[in-house]
């Protein structure tokens, strides 16, 4: 049974390796052909979004604190309900304001008669000086007192106001409209008008609200810059506006405008401290939340973007592939009159010398490795990329960087060596070309390249 089962083993391996073999060849003979992607680049304006860590912060957040002492009666809210700017919140014990309402309203009538009859005495005084039955000093005398009785007066109507407001001042009403916190003392507490007695709750307004963040070092001034230029283009921008993005990536839904930015930069962390106003009207946005805030609304124009897959990397830098249309063959002089030129013919391993027709080694197409500057990622994944640099000799020569309507290789790099496109042998390479701006077709609609590389 052993011998019978190494003779079946080595039937089945045998088997396997004639048909991997002929596996082999038959895909020596039938290759699929390999793709590659390009993509004609076109300068346009391009919006630039900068995104920033965030904080949100009250539009408002008001204590609300007594004004006069006493015993505090009655609540009249419920905690952490919404509550009205002039809403009644709190009520203190009134009986002694307004016992000193009463006792300055006396005050006042008494100073009032005073000043009445002081009235009446210069006047007097001043009838008898004119019959010259008075001495002028007797007169002066009751315009003095006149005048100081009025001051009494004015005196007793003041400390009159004081004991009004203080007695209204035992109703407290809400300062600005929003949401209540808990209370800070309970009904029938002893309250007081210092710092640390007075507190009774405080109020927070939510809607709008304000999202705080900080400009990176120079990004602002970038941003002032391009709006200058969109200005200078007649598109009118009057105030930064942000988008912000809630920590689960959900993006709120209300846009807001940047209405405050730092006179100076920050010492310690090298930023301009900014803040938004944003409308909260479900108060999905809660003071002390972390959010992702993105100022959009600034665009750049004549800018250059290329897909991500286009951009490589390598130990010399950033650089994409280039595409450019070979030369044609130059004809030979020599050459009989009528025949063709014909390609030079690569050679095939033994092939070489023995008189049978040579296989092409494959497509081939002219490539340029074109150094490029990538400075921004854009939202939708492209790379925004440097204005292009001219030799300082040949100012028609780029040295880094594209022109409009340059085409870059965006997938198939892997069959690219320096300087062609090579696929190997027996295998065909199909470049398809997209055009993404709307040019002009013959039947009207949009142009689309899309063929074999030439």
């Amino acid at each position: 049974m052993t011998l019978l089962r190494k003779i079946s083993a080595a039937l089945f391996v045998g088997v396997l390796s004639f048909g991997l073999v002929a596996c082999g060849k038959q895909e020596k003979h039938m290759p699929p052909p390999s793709q590659a992607s390009g993509k004609v680049i076109h300068q346009a304006e391009v919006p630039l979004n900068y995104e920033y860590a965030a904080r949100v912060v009250a539009y408002r957040e008001t204590e609300v604190r007594a004004r006069v002492g006493g015993i505090l009666l009655h609540r009249n809210f419920v905690e952490g309900s919404e509550v009205k700017q002039g809403d009644i919140l709190f009520e203190i014990d009134p009986d002694k304001y307004e016992a000193a309402v009463a006792s300055a309203r006396a005050q006042v009538a008494q100073a009032q008669a005073n000043y009445d009859q002081s009235v009446r005495d210069a006047d007097r005084a001043e009838e008898l000086v004119k019959q010259k039955v008075q001495s002028t000093s007797l007169r002066d005398q009751a315009f003095a007192k006149r005048d100081a009785d009025e001051a009494t007066l004015m005196q007793a109507k003041a400390e009159l106001r004081t004991a009004e407001l203080n007695l209204e001042y035992t109703k407290v009403a809400a300062p600005i409209s929003g949401l209540t916190s808990r209370e800070a003392v309970s009904e029938g507490s002893l309250i007081g008008t210092d710092p640390t007695s007075s507190l009774l709750t405080t109020i927070t307004q939510l809607d709008p609200i304000y999202v705080n963040f900080s400009f990176a070092d120079g990004e602002y001034d970038q941003i002032r810059h391009l709006m200058d230029e969109m200005q200078k283009r007649g598109e009118k921008i009057d105030n930064l506006k942000v988008t912000v993005r809630l920590g689960e990536g959900v993006d709120y839904p209300e846009q807001g405008t940047v209405d405050f930015t730092s006179p100076t930069i920050d010492k310690q962390t090298g930023t301009l401290g900014a803040r938004a106003v944003i409308a909260n009207p479900d108060r999905r946005l809660v003071p002390g939340m972390f959010v992702r805030v993105t100022v959009t609304g600034i665009k750049l124009a004549n800018a250059m973007t290329i897909p991500e897959s286009a951009l490589i990397q390598n130990s010399s830098g950033q650089f994409v592939y280039l595409l450019k249309k070979p030369e044609p063959p130059k004809a030979d002089p020599n050459a009989p009159k009528g025949a063709e030129a014909q390609a030079p013919a690569a050679t095939n391993g033994g092939d070489a010398g023995k008189g049978q027709p040579q296989k092409p080694a494959g497509r081939l197409m002219v490539v340029e490795q074109r150094p490029v500057k990538a400075v921004r990622k854009m939202q939708n994944g492209d790379w925004l990329i440097d204005s292009a640099e001219f030799d300082s000799k040949d100012k028609n020569k780029i040295v880094q960087g594209l022109r409009d309507g340059d085409e870059v290789v965006t997938e198939g790099q892997v069959y690219i060596e320096q300087g062609l496109m090579r696929v190997p042998e027996g295998k065909s390479l199909m470049v398809n070309v997209t055009d993404d701006a709307p040019q002009q077709a013959p039947n009207g609609g949009n142009a689309k390249a899309s063929g074999p590389a030439q």
